[in-house]
């Protein structure tokens, strides 16, 4: 058989394994972040697997939709390629946005200033809770898609509309990536918003000690009736120190990836293509049929 021909037919027979992998009526749930970039590189506007069909009915057993929120410079598919379809084939109406455009490149999100994405989410959340027939929606997000939902919850009245916030490696109390990023903005100000703000004012907003920052820190982390959940990693390289993301208050809870799997090294970026990670997510929208996250080996960069 030519060469050619042989590797088409291994692709063919691999595809046709992971199908029949993947039982009837269930939608494959892919723990790959190169895979989800790659989807949201070719198709930046496209649903995540599972997401956005407004005709669903959210069941007795989950009663509240889950709205998927990606952090900065990413969108709905490349963000939400596994959880999405996890969720609903556990019988979850899931929804995702894209937020704080327009993109750069086409593709890339969450850049404008995080008060009017998170006006951008308030209006997301009344179409679902319109259409879904629900009384609350329960929210999860990555990175700034943890943080962002905070403003809507303490000024935009979503605290009335939100159960539960589930956030995975949330900049809570900021991001830098390496703290030389902290004293630039600390003796160039100016200069810095000049560079930054064009095209990623939420960039700066999410430096530690921003007033935006301050604005949902206080004088409490936390609004009255909402659950909080933070899932975060010591490997992370962006939330710096990684105990930025938690949280304090009334109705929050704090989970180190590690304390329960210490040889999962995922960092940031691969936080929602983490299968342990998305245990702990199943969990926190859930408390009431819980599960085991597990722990195998993950290694660094990309999920799994």
């Amino acid at each position: 058989m030519p060469r050619a021909r042989v590797g088409r037919s291994w692709r063919f027979l691999a595809l046709l394994a992971v199908a029949t992998c993947v039982p009837p009526g269930q939608l494959p749930v892919e723990y790959n972040l190169a895979a989800g970039v790659l989807v949201g590189l070719s198709n930046p506007e496209a649903s995540p697997p599972g997401a956005n069909d407004f005709s669903c009915r959210p069941s007795a057993e989950h009663p509240r939709p889950v709205v998927l929120v990606h952090g900065t410079l990413a969108n709905a598919p490349n963000s939400w390629n596994a959880l999405s379809p996890l969720l609903k084939n556990h019988g979850y109406c899931v929804f995702a946005l894209n937020y704080g455009g327009p993109p750069i490149l086409g593709v890339a999100y969450g850049l404008t200033d995080i008060a009017a994405s998170a006006a951008e989410l308030a209006a997301f959340v009344d179409q679902v809770l319109a259409a879904s027939g629900a009384a609350k929606v329960d929210i999860v997000g990555h990175s700034q898609g943890g943080l962002m939902p905070r403003y809507y919850l303490r000024y935009l009245g979503g605290a009335a509309k939100v159960q539960k916030l589930v956030g995975l490696a949330p900049s809570n109390y900021g991001t830098t990536g390496f703290n030389i990023v902290d004293l630039w903005v600390a003796l160039f100000p100016e200069l810095s918003h000049a560079i930054v703000d064009p095209f990623c004012v939420s960039c700066l907003q999410q430096v530690a000690g921003s007033d935006l920052l301050a604005a949902v820190n206080e004088p409490t982390d936390t609004v009255p009736g909402v659950e909080y959940t933070v899932i975060a990693t010591v490997y992370d390289e962006f939330v710096t120190p990684h105990t930025n993301a938690f949280l304090q208050g009334p109705g929050v809870t704090n989970i180190l990836l590690q304390a329960g799997c210490p040889i999962d090294f995922t960092a940031h970026l691969a936080m929602p293509y983490d299968h342990i990670v998305l245990g702990h997510v199943r969990n926190a929208l859930d408390p009431a049929h819980p599960i085991d996250p597990g722990c195998t080996f993950i290694p660094v960069g990309n999920g799994g």
